[in-house]
């Protein structure tokens, strides 16, 4: 009846959608021709998703959303996410083309050894070292989802949230640079620009809508990248639950989809509150929550989190949230389509980071303070009247450090102490489970941390020591979770990367590709030279491969 797969499936979808099924317009591979420009390009990051998540879904539900985006588009099996496998590096390595080395973004709770603390206001003889803190902290009110805005009839409300998101941080929470005395935003904590910034110095419209104001990160070193960016706060007291938006899965869908319905109002030529008329963005997109906070949660609703025993098949509240998003993408494809934007828009799917472990029966949670407090006694007992060694640390499913002595034989003294300090923690059950070298396999210190990363050891921003656990370890003082991201662990690295443009017809590249390709590949298909990245040009990052 169709001869071009987008018309019949563009058909497929309307009928699905009149059925009250859902199906997606049909999408091609990069590879293929394309019967028009591409003016729009959609971008989709589902936290905490894996390539064989994706995989299971999609042989399950072969008539779902998903399925048809990725019989349509081109499927990098073997995509991998930088290290640290964290949000803000892993988001930033998407819309910059580098990693961590070049970009100065290695976690969105860290230290520099250079910048002052917070509230600094006179800098001249201010010892430098300070946390670098920017997640929901930083809000004006941390307990509301507009992150103190002030707007009425929330949380549905939150709509109307600004997209300047940069007005609702408190700069006495931000850290201070010596050279200006002056805080430091998260946009300027970015080394390198974005490609929100080149589609704009171009003309060109950007939104984005993700969990924290603090995500200001993304609008980039010019603080202008992005003219809608929609950041209502997840960490914020969730209305009708208890806690905050990821203490229940529930509410971590609710709370996406706020974010999906400013998606579909910018599909259709809005701002994200539906009340400015600006054109379709030629670069928008979102990041899910739902799935990371469905595999982390041990019991949501009643029902267990994660995967089923062996890992490989996810547990009841895991697969209801795929299925969330499968019907979120059909949403979004089917008003592209009802807008007539089908022929000139590409959507990319892909994901900040994975999780681990997938095997519940390999999970053991170990208190990393316990370890923390006692390498610093350690080190006191055996240098009396020194200071603390750790000065600061962040800890998933990686242990990371910055030493307060950052000479090779304190990183020494700690690498040694952490692989002949045995831990013990819980596993799955609660049941207690005791493991050598402080649950680690591998310790990178002081220039061995600096190689890991290539940047020189006097670089004030990376980890002075880190940690790759041992599969299975979680770093958390409670029983709270059962998988994070953060490490090396292939879990936490191996994201699916679905490239999806008008015509031609799907395939599957099993080549290793890095994340940091999104990227070049996004400013290729709006027309723009790759090379205005400072990141592609530094890290010669390649658009991702074709045929």
């Amino acid at each position: 009846m169709f001869g071009n797969p987008i018309q019949r499936l563009a058909a497929l979808g309307a009928a699905a959608v009149v059925a009250g099924g859902l199906a997606v317009p049909a999408y091609a591979a990069s590879h293929g021709h394309r019967p028009e420009k591409i003016e729009h390009v959609l971008l989709l990051s589902v936290d905490g998703l894996h390539q064989s998540d994706l995989t299971w879904y999609v042989q399950g539900h072969p008539h779902s959303a998903l399925a048809a985006l990725v019989k349509g588009a081109t499927s990098y099996t073997q995509a991998r996410t930088p290290l640290p496998s964290d949000s803000f590096p892993g988001m930033v390595a998407q819309v910059t083309g580098g990693d961590p080395r070049t970009t100065g973004v290695y976690y969105d709770d860290s230290f520099n050894h250079r910048l002052l603390p917070p509230g600094t206001t006179k800098c001249v003889g201010v010892a430098p070292g300070t946390e670098v803190n920017y997640t929901e902290s930083l809000d004006k009110n941390t307990d509301s989802i507009d992150a103190g805005q002030g707007l009425p009839g929330l949380p549905g409300g939150v709509l109307a949230m600004t997209g300047k998101p940069q007005t609702l941080l408190d700069p006495a929470k931000l850290p201070v640079d010596p050279t200006t005395c002056k805080p430091v935003y998260p946009h300027q904590y970015l080394k390198v620009n974005t490609v929100f910034e080149v589609a704009r110095k171009h003309g060109l419209r950007t939104a984005w809508s993700d969990k924290h104001p603090a995500y200001d990160l993304l609008n980039g070193p010019s603080g202008k990248g992005i003219d809608d960016l929609f950041t209502p706060e997840i960490n914020s007291k969730a209305t009708g639950f208890s806690g905050d938006w990821t203490q229940d899965n529930t509410a971590t869908r609710q709370y996406d989809g706020y974010k999906v319905r400013a998606v579909l109002n910018e599909i259709d030529g809005y701002d994200h509150s539906r009340t400015t008329k600006a054109g379709t963005p030629a670069l928008f997109g979102m990041n899910f929550q739902s799935v990371s906070t469905a595999q982390k949660l041990p019991v949501s609703g009643g029902q267990p989190g994660g995967y089923l025993p062996g890992g490989k098949v996810p547990g009841p509240v895991l697969s209801g949230t795929l299925d969330f998003v499968d019907a979120q993408v059909a949403r979004m494809a089917a008003e592209i389509r009802a807008r007539g934007l089908t022929g000139r828009t590409a959507i990319i799917l892909s994901a900040k980071h994975g999780q681990s472990p997938t095997d519940p029966e390999a999970l053991t949670r170990l208190d990393d303070g316990a370890i923390i407090n006692a390498l610093d006694a350690a080190w006191t007992a055996a240098h009396p009247g020194a200071k603390p060694l750790v000065a600061f640390a962040t800890n998933d499913d990686a242990l990371q450090l910055w030493l307060s002595d950052r000479s090779q034989t304190a990183a020494d003294f700690a690498r040694k102490f952490l692989l002949t300090h045995p831990a013990t923690g819980n596993t799955i059950t609660g049941a207690a489970r005791t493991l050598q070298a402080s649950g680690l396999k591998t310790v990178y210190a002081g220039a061995g941390a600096a190689r890991l990363f290539g940047v020189a050891v006097s670089d004030p921003s990376h980890a002075d020591l880190f940690g790759i656990v041992q599969h299975g370890v979680v770093f958390t003082g409670g029983k709270s979770k059962i998988a994070e991201h953060g490490g090396n662990d292939p879990q936490d690295r191996n994201v699916p990367l679905v490239v999806a443009v008008p015509g031609g017809h799907g395939s599957a590249q099993h080549t290793q590709v890095e994340t940091t390709q999104i990227a070049p590949t996004i400013l290729r298909f709006l027309g723009l030279n790759p090379s205005e990245l400072q990141a592609v040009r530094i890290q010669h990052t390649s658009a991702l491969p074709t045929r």
